[in-house]
């Protein structure tokens, strides 16, 4: 016998974007299900760190503090930096959180970690229901239903109806591609290749990013005497080096990497993954929305991937209880369009402002290395600039929804 399950909002993924917007919505009276797939290993103080890291800002830092969910995040591991430097030969820059009043500029935190901190989190919550782990087998909508548009199928037979099914299941979302939202795409040509390392130093507060024309290095400080290593490059080269011994690429990285980066103990882990940008046409439709990857997939750059991805979630959370307050329908393409409204137009310019900023340092035009150096040097030495720059990093700047501001939407 089929059991069915009727529930206003389906957060399909329960990732860190999905978990988010399932805890923006938890307490309230709607009902909330969310599907994962898998669910993430248990934490332990002495595992070593993931492979896969954030850079949250200070705006995601006030989401997971005003969700509650922060603690759960500096009760297992993270590490808070104060500085940031970039630079390419003449132009260099370092910013420092206490320029703007702030102890920190940002945390770097393993994605499982805030992932863990935000589905334990969840369990607080009457109305929300966590199905884990689960697998979609199929997908139903219809648009011109009066009610619930969406009919998940689970492979175990259970069928989930909603009046609001929230896509948060990654770049190749399934729900996306069910309903028929687009995306305009293309590839960077380039890959990044992560790499975990132990280093000499101790405890570090610095992230750096050096640019080359062949790709960014990219330094981010772990707690303790370790750090993530990000090296930009060719498809070619990543896999060389890839394939190299450990012992092979330590030597290939005191060639490449700055003398900032210290003397390397040991490289624990690597990976690597292709750089691709992909933006959903629409972000919403009758009883749907996308967040995180689902809507936008940016240039891994400047590390703002997570941080607009859980805007998206403050957003959207927003708007569906001022909708549910006021009596309308959540599922209401007019309703969703606010939200789309809200996030689709500063996700674009974050994704084309990064867009830029990677043709401007990955060209060896002369003239163009002359502006850039200059530039960095400038925003250096011109105080109101370094520090608006450093705002927008923080996720300080623009309309920002109340969970970023530190206000409650409950």
């Amino acid at each position: 016998m089929t059991t069915k399950l009727n529930f206003d909002v389906i957060v399909v993924g329960g990732g860190m974007v999905g978990a988010a917007v399932a805890c923006a919505l938890g307490g309230s009276s709607l009902s909330v299900a969310v599907i994962e797939q898998m669910e993430p290993q248990s934490f332990g103080q002495d595992q070593p760190h993931d492979l896969r890291v954030s850079a949250l800002s200070i705006a995601s830092k006030r989401i997971l503090e005003t969700l509650g969910a922060w603690q759960g995040v500096i009760s297992r591991r993270y590490c808070p930096f104060r500085r940031m430097r970039v630079w390419e030969t003449a132009g260099d820059t370092e910013f420092c959180s206490d320029d703007i009043g702030y102890s920190e500029l940002g945390f770097i935190v393993e994605n499982r970690i805030t992932q863990l901190a935000l589905l334990e989190r969840l369990k607080d919550f009457s109305n929300v229901t966590l199905i884990c782990p689960a697998a979609i087998k199929n997908i139903e909508y219809d648009p011109l239903a009066s009610v619930e548009c969406s009919t998940i199928v689970l492979d175990d037979g259970r069928e989930l109806t909603a009046k609001l099914v929230v896509a948060a299941d990654g770049g190749q979302s399934r729900i996306r591609q069910k309903v028929g939202l687009g995306v305009t795409s293309w590839d960077y040509k380039q890959h990044a290749m992560v790499i975990y390392v132990e280093t000499h130093y101790p405890q570090q507060d610095i992230t750096w990013q050096r640019f080359l024309p062949s790709g960014p290095q990219a330094f981010l400080p772990l707690n303790g005497p370790f750090a993530s290593l990000v090296w930009y490059n060719s498809v070619d080269e990543i896999q060389r080096l890839k394939s190299l011994p450990h012992a092979q690429l330590m030597v290939e990285l005191k060639e490449a990497f700055p003398e900032c980066l210290g003397e390397l103990k040991a490289i624990l882990g690597t990976a690597s993954f292709p750089l691709k940008r992909q933006h959903a046409q629409d972000y919403v439709k009758q009883g749907i929305a996308l967040v995180g990857d689902a809507a936008h997939m940016i240039n891994p750059l400047a590390g703002q991937g997570v941080n607009i991805g859980l805007l998206d979630a403050a957003a959207l959370g927003e708007v569906v209880l001022d909708a549910y307050r006021s009596g309308e329908f959540i599922g209401d393409i007019r309703v969703l369009k606010r939200y789309e409204k809200l996030r689709k137009l500063e996700n674009l310019r974050m994704m084309t402002v990064m867009d830029a900023f990677y043709q401007i340092f990955s060209n060896k035009i002369l003239p163009l290395k002359i502006i850039r150096n200059f530039g960095l040097g400038l925003a250096g030495r011109i105080k109101p600039a370094k520090n608006k720059v450093m705002r927008h990093a923080m996720g300080l700047e623009g309309d920002l929804p109340k969970l970023a501001r530190g206000e409650p939407i409950l």
